[in-house]
């Protein structure tokens, strides 16, 4: 999937504004943050606010795209929990906006329970 979007990005952008894709693909661990065993997880998210975080998030000063795909639903270990890419012209315009978006992702749009 990022492979693709890499591709359509890079073939879609402006040539003088696109100078980095950032990209995310968060897995699901065997270990909690708390370091106790993950046997699987339940995952769900709000789907109006995260196009509405996408959306703001794109009319940031120097981003190209943005592309954001979360797995719903009963997880094992292993399985992808979400895909995140941040196209933009410089690494000051695109860093900053990326780790917001994840912290967005994570702690106000996803809702995961660790079973």
């Amino acid at each position: 999937m990022i492979d693709q979007w890499v591709k359509e990005i890079k073939k879609n952008a402006p040539a003088d504004m696109l100078g980095m894709i950032l990209s995310h693909n968060g897995i699901v661990r065997a270990t909690a943050k708390d370091g106790g065993k993950v046997e699987a997880m339940n995952l769900s998210y709000d789907k109006k606010k995260l196009a509405d975080a996408v959306r703001e998030f794109k009319k940031k000063e120097g981003i190209v795209d943005i592309r954001v795909w979360i797995n719903e639903g009963h997880l094992r270990i292993g399985d992808d929990i979400m895909n995140v890419c941040v196209a933009g012209r410089f690494r000051k315009d695109v860093l900053p906006v990326f780790q917001e978006l994840i912290t967005m992702i994570k702690t106000e749009i996803v809702t995961e329970k660790e079973l």
